[in-house]
C-alpha cells in the first residue's frame, strides 16, 4: 500500500535532519494518512478511502464525495479517484434512466 492520499495525491517527501553541529543526515517526511469512509448517495453505499486530513476537509468543503469527484475534472484527480468518480457517474446515469 502506496503512501499517497487518494483524493490529493500528496506523497512522501524527503529532506534532511540539521543537528546544532550543522550534521545532515537524511530523513522522510510521511504524509497524514487517515482510513476514513464516506457515505455515497448515487451509489447508496460508504466507500472506505485512505486520504489525508487534508483531503478530508476538501471533500467536506464540497459538500461529500459524490459532489466533490463530479465537480472536480479528471487531470487534477489521481487514478483511484478517477475510476470511482466512473462509478459513481455509471451509476447517476442509470437512475436517471
Amino acid at each position: 500500500m502506496s503512501r499517497r492520499c487518494s483524493i490529493t495525491g500528496k506523497g512522501v517527501l524527503t529532506g534532511n535532519n540539521v543537528s546544532h553541529a550543522n550534521n545532515k543526515t537524511r530523513r522522510r517526511y510521511l504524509p497524514n494518512l487517515q482510513h476514513q469512509s464516506f457515505f455515497s448517495d448515487v451509489l447508496g453505499t460508504s466507500i472506505q478511502i485512505r486520504l489525508t486530513t487534508n483531503g478530508i476537509r476538501t471533500i467536506e468543503h464540497n459538500g461529500g464525495l459524490d459532489s466533490f469527484l463530479l465537480g472536480t475534472p479528471d487531470r487534477r484527480l489521481p487514478p483511484e479517484a478517477i475510476t470511482l468518480k466512473r462509478r459513481i457517474t455509471r451509476a447517476k446515469a442509470k437512475k436517471a434512466a
